[in-house]
Formats: structure tokens, C-alpha cells, sequence
């Protein structure tokens, strides 16, 4: 059997970490001769209570049954030791020894990645923001990663869908899970679209308060830098800003109003020091990445060049329609066409009638 899968066998024992299981690698040269280890000698490198616990872990772990159910369900896993690895991440040294993905793995060392993050509780301010320096974002051909939470980071996954980008979605819980499950349209979209699940968590395991650091730490290592667009004073988003000032990126933040509590957090950071943001060319300068010349046909559509809603506008130029008729006509699932017509809806672009159907606004 293969190196790597040893390393998947560690990775579904919770008491090996990235620290722990670089201590097994130094003592035993190997993952497979770590595994293949007797409960003195791991004892000596990792504690007795977990090298007990890993003797009876052991017992009842089947490498044929994980390795099937990952092909069942599409999941691919890469160590720290391959080349698909993400490269800005190995450069933290405590990444995860392995990631688990979902989605189009060659994304993950795509040249320009940028996190964009912050507030649950967004705001309209927060909400034009997010998409305007996002959309610039993803026209100068960056990689938006975010964590898929309510807010900013759905807000940000759904901009660059919008506007044909690509995207990476970090998750606090196995990549076969979507959290929160009011998110799963945005979780699929993402898939549908040639975008990426990314998680250091195995397959089926579910979010805790405790695994949202790891995931914030994972989308700060993917990014040469990242970008808090609006943020409350205990908001997530600055873990990730702290993640990424210990990798010694930069971190970009938003000035908002200093009477808005959700401002509180981008305007602490500002105070700190980092890069203020009112344009995506504020964040090519500090990177010193060349603007890339918008496709003004994109900008004179008025829908940020998404090709779907172009579509579904120029079928209601004819009159009102159905849901059932939008669905026919895009030849999509019913799931992701229902969260692209309540996204239109919210940007202004179409609206629902007395008789249940959509029009053109």
C-alpha cells in the first residue's frame, strides 16, 4: 500500500495533529512505519493515553472502506508531501498533513488567491462592498476564498460565481458536508461551476465552535493576503487577519462608519496597521499585480457578465414566466436555478408577481 494512505489513516485519528504527526514522521521516517509502530515506541513520541487510543483506533479502521466511500463521493485527498499540495500553504508550519477536496484541485495553486471575509450580519454597505471590490477582484483574475458562512464569505462565493470566476470554499467540517446547510445552493454552484471544497477535516465529520480556527488558518495559508470588507469587533474574519500577519501576509480591511458595530473589526485592523481598501486597485498595488483590462461587454450588460442571468433577462424581455419555464430554458437543476433567481431578485434584476411568475424589472 502506497505511503500516502497511511497518512490518510492518521488523518482520521483525532489525537494526531499537524505537530503531532511531524514528531511520528521525525521518530519513525515514515507513515507507514509509524502505523506499523508498537504501543511502546509511540508512547515514547506521542503520550501513552494516545498511543493507547490509536492502538484501539486501529482495530476498527478499514482502509478499503474509507478509500471506497472517498471515490464514492467524489472526494480526493492530498498530502503535504505532493505536488498538488497548495504551495502558499505549506509555507505555514503547522498546515494541515493533509487536505481533503472536492471540485477542480488545480485551483489550489492557482498564482493569485485572495481570502475575502468577514461579518455574518452583513449590512447593505457590507453587501455593496463585498461585491464591488470582489467583482474587481475576479476581473483581474484572482482565486476568492472564503469559508461559505452567511454574510460576507457567501457574498463573496456568489460574486466571483457571478462573474465566471473561481472560487474556493474552506469548510469547518468534512467536505461532503455543507455548513450551514441553508448555504448548500452556494455549495453547489460552487461544484457545478468548477470550483473548489477544500477541508482538513474527514469526510462526514460535523462543525463544532472548535474547527472554525483550523478553517480560518487553512483560508489565511491559501492567500497571499487577505481582505475583511466589514467586521464586528469579536467577527471571525479577524482570526483569519491574525492567521494571515503570523504568515506575514498582508491583510486588507474596509473603512466603514464609526457608528456601525459591524465596522468595528475592519476599522480596528486599519488602526493597526493594515492596508486600507476602497478599490480592488488598492489591493493590486500592495502586491504589485498589473490590472488586467475589464471586457467592457460584461460592464455595458449591467449584470456583471454572468452568463446564466443574461439568459434568464433576455428570456423575460418576451414577457413574465414560470419557474418551471426559467428551469427548462437553462437546462439546470431546479436547486441551483431557485438560488440564482433569489439572488436576482435581491440585486433588483427581475421580481415575482401575483400570478408566480418572474419578470424583468
Amino acid at each position: 500500500m502506497e505511503e500516502k494512505y497511511y497518512w490518510l489513516g492518521f488523518s482520521y485519528f483525532s489525537g494526531v495533529g499537524p505537530k503531532r504527526f511531524k514528531l511520528l514522521l521525525s521518530e519513525f521516517k515514515s507513515a507507514k512505519n509509524a502505523w506499523n509502530a508498537n504501543k511502546e515506541d509511540l508512547a515514547f513520541v506521542i503520550g501513552e493515553l494516545y498511543a493507547d487510543n490509536f492502538i484501539q483506533f486501529k482495530k476498527n479502521f478499514s482502509f478499503q472502506k474509507e478509500t471506497e466511500l472517498l471515490k464514492r463521493k467524489k472526494i480526493e485527498f492530498i498530502t503535504l508531501q505532493e505536488k498538488e499540495y497548495p504551495q502558499l500553504l505549506k509555507k505555514n508550519q503547522n498546515s494541515p498533513f493533509l487536505l481533503y477536496v472536492m471540485g477542480n484541485i488545480s485551483i489550489l495553486n492557482r498564482s493569485k488567491t485572495i481570502a475575502v471575509v468577514g461579518t455574518r450580519k452583513i449590512t447593505q454597505y457590507g453587501k455593496d462592498i463585498t461585491r464591488m471590490l470582489t467583482q474587481g477582484l475576479v476581473e483581474n483574475g484572482f482565486v476568492i476564498v472564503s469559508g461559505l458562512a452567511f454574510g460576507v464569505d457567501a457574498n463573496a462565493h456568489l460574486t466571483t460565481l457571478e462573474n465566471n470566476g473561481e472560487t474556493i470554499a474552506v469548510l469547518g467540517c468534512g467536505v461532503d458536508c455543507c455548513a450551514p446547510v441553508n448555504n448548500q445552493y452556494i455549495y453547489d454552484q460552487i461544484l457545478d461551476r468548477g470550483g473548489t471544497i477544500v477541508s482538513s477535516f474527514r469526510p462526514g465529520e460535523k462543525a463544532t465552535k472548535g474547527s472554525f480556527p483550523a478553517r480560518n488558518a487553512i483560508i489565511a495559508g491559501l492567500s497571499l493576503g487577505v481582505l475583511v470588507t466589514e467586521g464586528a469587533a469579536d467577527s471571525g474574519s479577524l482570526i483569519t487577519a491574525r492567521d494571515a500577519q503570523k504568515l506575514e501576509r498582508p491583510i486588507f480591511a474596509v473603512p466603514g462608519p464609526i457608528t456601525s458595530s459591524l465596522s468595528k473589526g475592519s476599522n480596528s485592523l486599519l488602526q493597526k496597521g493594515a492596508i486600507a481598501v476602497i478599490s480592488a486597485d488598492d489591493i493590486l498595488k500592495s502586491l504589485n499585480i498589473q490590472k488586467i483590462k475589464i471586457n467592457q461587454k460584461s460592464v455595458e450588460a449591467g449584470i456583471a457578465g454572468s452568463y446564466d442571468e443574461i439568459i434568464i433577462i433576455n428570456a423575460l424581455k418576451s414577457g413574465p414566466l414560470h419557474f418551471d419555464e426559467i428551469v427548462r430554458k437553462l437546462g439546470k437543476e431546479t436547486k441551483l436555478v431557485s438560488g440564482l433567481l433569489s439572488l436576482m431578485e435581491i440585486k433588483g434584476y427581475i421580481s415575482l408577481n401575483r400570478d408566480g411568475k418572474y419578470y424583468k424589472n
